[in-house]
């Protein structure tokens, strides 16, 4: 079983982004993260939960996002959109498509619990991911954790 924790984040909305994942195997952890230049936090969301899915070969996860727009995207929303072409019930194009249909292979052949966890709500995990996610988008050097869980200094 893989525990992963993702967030966003992005400085003007469009601006600077970070994203970040905390990705968690029997007694491993890895933290994961990147930046891009021009970008939306919703994009930074969708990455963040990509590219840590990417990541992992195990199909059980639970995945935890404090992004309400992955969260219904991915459960309830996207089943539509692919039924109408990609278009919102206002038959508009759906905003990040590319992320959206790049999330479904990475899901596939995957048993995902999805979680929500409200932001900043002192949820150790989550507050860790935004530490990562929003040092990205603020250019700024952070070290990232990847070896044994009982050395992991953010529990």
């Amino acid at each position: 079983m893989i525990t992963i924790y993702t967030d966003g984040s992005s400085r003007g909305n469009p601006g600077p982004g970070g994203w970040s994942a905390i990705v968690m195997a029997d007694q491993q952890v890895r933290e994961i993260g990147g930046a891009e230049e021009h970008t939306t936090n919703n994009r930074m969301e969708l990455v963040a939960t990509i590219k840590a899915l990417g990541s992992v070969e195990e199909n059980e996860v639970t995945l935890y996002t404090d992004s309400e727009y992955v969260m219904k995207g991915i459960t309830l929303w996207i089943k539509g959109w692919q039924a109408k072409g990609w278009k919102t019930a206002a038959k508009k194009p759906v905003l990040n498509q590319d992320l959206w249909q790049e999330l479904l292979m990475v899901t596939e052949g995957k048993n995902i619990s999805w979680k929500y966890v409200a932001g900043h709500s002192g949820e150790l995990l989550n507050e860790r991911c935004d530490e990562i996610a929003t040092s990205f988008a603020d250019g700024l050097n952070i070290d990232l954790y990847d070896g044994p869980r009982n050395s992991y200094g953010h529990f």
